[in-house]
Formats: structure tokens, C-alpha cells, sequence
């Protein structure tokens, strides 16, 4: 029965149009009667003093690949931040993305950049508001890919064929097959050769990033239970933390099949020869892309000038080479609440806490 509700959670993701919302609930008119004069007088201060707003700002990043290499792409970000909220802003990367809603809920970070689960995480335990959601190639939503070191056995549609990807200002070729293959500025959506699955037999290791990450883990275990595949039993799932950790367990045959964001194999830094060895055969359902989160309790006017800061960055030739080397952003765009909510509702099906 579970499995039957999942299958309709997955059928609803594809079908939903997605549709701008947000507001928070305010407090009625009656329950602003109720206080006192007095006490709200008293109340005054404090809320004068919380409109000044911080002494300096902390915006978080968690790393898609190599950690050390974020910490330098972001440095450029917090400048420009700095510059133009006259707040100094400071850049922190963490392990994973329960690491960064910690730091938000404790007041280590006051803006995150966060995957759709990271986000909701934000909202519900740090009382953050999604301001921006992020945009590839004028998409607002992003898919899984499946891959695989053994395309004999999964490449059941059509055989590899050879797709471009600019990796460091280079042309570098990788395989798809199962008519995933696409151009290097292209967003097709899935889901795509997921047929394939079927091939995936009991007991055979697979790679995902974490249980956290909607591309890395949510959205490919609903896939596969509507499969009729177990993620937990029918399969040996490993966990290496990061999407190009995946592509590189894959790669390195610790395991036959894994999945990452699309497409992860262009951040994978390893001597094992990716670009040959691994290859695309399926894609996943649309997600809502990930967006960036604040602090709640920060003053509106400071909320509205980090969003407005943010867009103004990406709209700047140094702001678009930055935001594409950090997670391939090419443009900021207001957040989906609704979509947030599919993922919510595949969370809640797997009956996955965080």
C-alpha cells in the first residue's frame, strides 16, 4: 500500500504545473488587541533594536564537489555582498547540507544556499525564508541522472553516444545512452530511459550522495519503489556525501549504478577515467531547483537587499562566472513554494525525518 502511494506521490510531482506562492500568517487583529498598552510599549526597544539589524553577516555554501575549491569561488560572492549591504559578509562552507541548517538555526549563518530539502529543513527548524530560487539554462527545475560502468547491461534503448560538456574552459566528451544524450546548454526533462531499472538486479551496490539531497537520494529511491525496488533492501546503498563522490564510486566500480545531479561527471576530480567509464542511461522526474534562504528574524529591508544584491550579482559578467563555477547558476528567479512542497510530500512517503 505504501508503495501504491508513492507511486501516486510520483505521478502528482509529474503532473503538478508549479505555481509561484508565499506569505507567511500574521497575527489577527484580535490577538494584537489583546496585549496591553503598556506591554506594548515595553515591547518597543526591543523591536527597535532588532530592526538595526546585524554587525556582519555569514552566508553558507555546501560543497558539490571539492570543498577547498568552494571556499575560493564564494570569496569573490561575499565581496560584493559586503559592498553593497555596508554589512561585512563572510563566506563558510560545511560538510553537508544538515551542517549549514544547523549553523542557520544557531545563528552561525544568516543566508544559505540550499538543495529543495535543505530548504524546507531551513524552514521548519531555523524559520528562514526562501527568497531566491535558482535557474540553469532558464529552467527552474533540475532531474537525477543514473548512471553506470556496465552499459551492456543498461543501455537497453540505444547504445552510448557521445556528448560535449565544457569542463574548465574545455571541451571534454562523455557517453549517454537511452536518449539522454544532450548539448552542453540544454535542459531536457525527464523522466528519461528509466526502463532501464529493470535490469537492476538484488543485491547490487549503488551509489548515492546522502539521504538528504533530493537529487542524491529522495527523488531516485521513490523512482525506484515504483520500480518495485527496495532502496533499502533490494539494493547495497552506499553513501559517499557528495555528487561527484557518486560519479567517482561508480567510476572506480564500488558500486554498478549511482546517481547525481545532471551532470556531476563534469566536477568529478579523480584519476579514473570518467569521461569513458561512466555513463548516463536514464533520468529521473523534475525537481524544484535549489535557492538561497535567511534568517527570519533579520529586518525585512535587509532581506530585500540580499535578494536584490543576489539578482544584481548574477546580471554582472564576474557575479554569472562566480555562480556558475560555485553550483552552475545562471540566473535567480522567485522561489516556488508550492514545488518545495512535492518534495516535501516524497520526504513524508519515504518516511524520512532529516
Amino acid at each position: 500500500m505504501k508503495h501504491l502511494r508513492l507511486l501516486a506521490v510520483l505521478v502528482t510531482m509529474m503532473l503538478i504545473a508549479t505555481a509561484c506562492a508565499g506569505g507567511g500568517a500574521s497575527p489577527s487583529a484580535d490577538e494584537e488587541s489583546e496585549a496591553p498598552a503598556s506591554q506594548a510599549a515595553e515591547s518597543e526597544p526591543a523591536e527597535s533594536e532588532a530592526a538595526e539589524g546585524p554587525d556582519e553577516l555569514t552566508i553558507g555554501f555546501v560543497p558539490s564537489s571539492e570543498a577547498g575549491q568552494l571556499v575560493e569561488d564564494i570569496q569573490p560572492l561575499a565581496d560584493y555582498l559586503s559592498e553593497q549591504l555596508g554589512i561585512p559578509v563572510k563566506g563558510t562552507v560545511t560538510n553537508d547540507y544538515t551542517g549549514l541548517v544547523t549553523a542557520m538555526e544557531t545563528g552561525q549563518a544568516q543566508i544559505a544556499a540550499l538543495p529543495p530539502f535543505g530548504l524546507l529543513q531551513a524552514m521548519d527548524r531555523a524559520n528562514a525564508e526562501v527568497i531566491l530560487q535558482s535557474e540553469r539554462f532558464g529552467s527552474g527545475t533540475y532531474h537525477t541522472q543514473f548512471f553506470t560502468n556496465n552499459p551492456d547491461k543498461y543501455c537497453t534503448i540505444s547504445d552510448p553516444e557521445e556528448n560535449t560538456r565544457v569542463v574548465d574552459d574545455a571541451d571534454v566528451t562523455y557517453l549517454n545512452c537511452n536518449g539522454t544524450a544532450r548539448e552542453n546548454d540544454e535542459t531536457p526533462e525527464g523522466p528519461i530511459g528509466l526502463e532501464a531499472l529493470e535490469n537492476l538486479e538484488p543485491g547490487t551496490t549503488m551509489s548515492f550522495v546522502e539521504q538528504t539531497s533530493a537529487s542524491g537520494y529522495i527523488f531516485p529511491a521513490t523512482v525506484l519503489i515504483t520500480n518495485g525496488i527496495d532502496p533499502e533492501n533490494d539494493v547495497e546503498p552506499i553513501f559517499p556525501g557528495s555528487h561527484d563522490g557518486s560519479v567517482i564510486a561508480v567510476c572506480e566500480g564500488d558500486a554498478e549504478v549511482g546517481v547525481s545531479f545532471d551532470d556531476a561527471r563534469t566536477v568529478a576530480t579523480t584519476d579514473c577515467d570518467v569521461a569513458n567509464e561512466v555513463v548516463v542511461f536514464a533520468y529521473g522526474p523534475e525537481i524544484p531547483n535549489d535557492g538561497v534562504a535567511v534568517s527570519g528574524d533579520l529586518p525585512d529591508d535587509l532581506k530585500e537587499q540580499i535578494k536584490q544584491a543576489l539578482i544584481d550579482y548574477s546580471e554582472t559578467e564576474e557575479g554569472a562566472e562566480v555562480l556558475d563555477s560555485i553550483y552552475q547558476i545562471t540566473a535567480f528567479t522567485e522561489p516556488n513554494l508550492d514545488a518545495l512542497e512535492l518534495v516535501r510530500q516524497a520526504v513524508d512517503e519515504l518516511g524520512f525525518e532529516g
